[in-house]
């Protein structure tokens, strides 16, 4: 069985990564119950496309229009996120054509891989009790850090990270604490954001309201302190943003767009000579000459005593240098001058 000839890698274009479309990629934190969950549902409304939600939560059923109006994928199993992550934006999930992505949550799956972790811890030193070093947080969060740069940087569309915040006070504890990567799940977090909302129920003039505040920001869009407040939606985000004086992108349809990988020159056809040797040969016969006189002048004029060796113009060369000569001889012999053959006198007569 032949091995097979790996392809050649297409080269990338790097003008092809000039941006050419707006997205907005948000992390939105809060306790439970808030309405984190039907915030990232309200994208399937934002005019984005199709939306898909990866659910480690498994409460995406809950939500008005799964599976009409927009996809869930229920997460059973902690290592089938990056999975789905893949088949979504470059396996067959491809076909499906989303236009935008929810992880919800992103604290249920760093929950479930973190207790991986302390088991794995406990069964190596037998410390029913033992908790993981700052190396061990560290060296797990670099790799779980793998799924938000997949999703929130390779997609390439907008995106909502929903992370829960599980006690007031929880992470100002734990940011005190030495050696720790603090918080831990919001650490990281914010670098793969463009702005990082908590979400709260306030009371505000005697009624319970919902309250969206930037807590962390990297677009100029969206100042830290800013505040949404009621039924607010992605759209509402996306609004403000496409009004910022800063943002000249598109957020649906993409600017000119060029090609994403740099097209090799075409190789200039090899063109196979329309004339051999042989041909030669039998030229060269036609016009009265034989092999060794098209050797000789083969050697002569081209250098080359191998006539299976000749290029086509050197071909062509001998074959006007022989024609030539055959016109030449032919001229010749036509203005040469006519030869008069003169009678000889007749004999006189012999006297009687």
């Amino acid at each position: 069985m032949s091995a097979s000839v790996p392809s050649k890698k297409p080269r990338v274009n790097p003008l092809s990564r000039i941006p050419r479309k707006q997205r907005l990629v948000m992390a939105v934190r809060g306790g439970a119950g808030v309405g984190k969950s039907f915030f990232a549902r309200s994208m399937s409304d934002a005019g984005l496309g199709r939306l898909c939600i990866f659910d480690a939560e498994r409460k995406s059923r809950l939500l008005k229009g799964v599976g009409v109006s927009f996809d869930a994928l229920e997460i059973e199993q902690p290592d089938e996120l990056p999975e789905f992550i893949e088949w979504a934006l470059h396996g067959e999930g491809q076909a499906q054509n989303y236009g935008c992505y929810a992880l919800d949550s992103w604290a249920a799956y760093f929950g479930a891989k973190h207790s991986e972790t302390i088991q794995a811890v406990r069964r190596r030193t037998g410390d029913s009790l033992a908790q993981p070093s700052a190396e061990d947080l560290a060296a797990d969060q670099m790799i779980l850090q793998g799924v938000l740069r997949k999703l929130c940087m390779e997609s390439g569309k907008s995106v909502v990270i929903i992370d829960q915040i599980a006690a007031r006070g929880k992470e100002t504890k734990e940011d005190n604490e030495i050696g720790r990567v603090l918080p831990m799940t919001a650490s990281g977090l914010e670098y793969f954001v463009d702005v990082m909302i908590e979400v709260s129920l306030q009371e505000r003039e005697g009624e319970i309201e919902r309250v969206f505040q930037v807590v962390k920001s990297n677009s100029p869009a969206f100042e830290i302190g800013f505040e949404l407040t009621g039924d607010v939606t992605f759209a509402d985000f996306l609004t403000r943003l496409q009004a910022a004086p800063e943002s000249e992108l598109p957020t649906v349809q993409p600017a000119a767009d060029v090609s994403p990988v740099l097209e090799d020159p075409e190789p200039e056809a090899s063109i196979e000579p329309t004339m051999t040797a042989q041909e030669l040969l039998n030229r060269a016969e036609s016009f009265g000459f034989q092999q060794k006189d098209v050797v000789m002048a083969a050697k002569l004029y081209h250098n080359q005593p191998n006539i299976f060796k000749l290029s086509e113009l050197q071909m062509e060369d001998l074959i006007e240098r022989m024609r030539a000569r055959v016109e030449k001889a032919k001229a010749e012999k036509a203005n040469a001058p006519l030869t008069r053959i003169r009678r000889a006198p007749a004999a006189t007569a012999k006297a009687h």
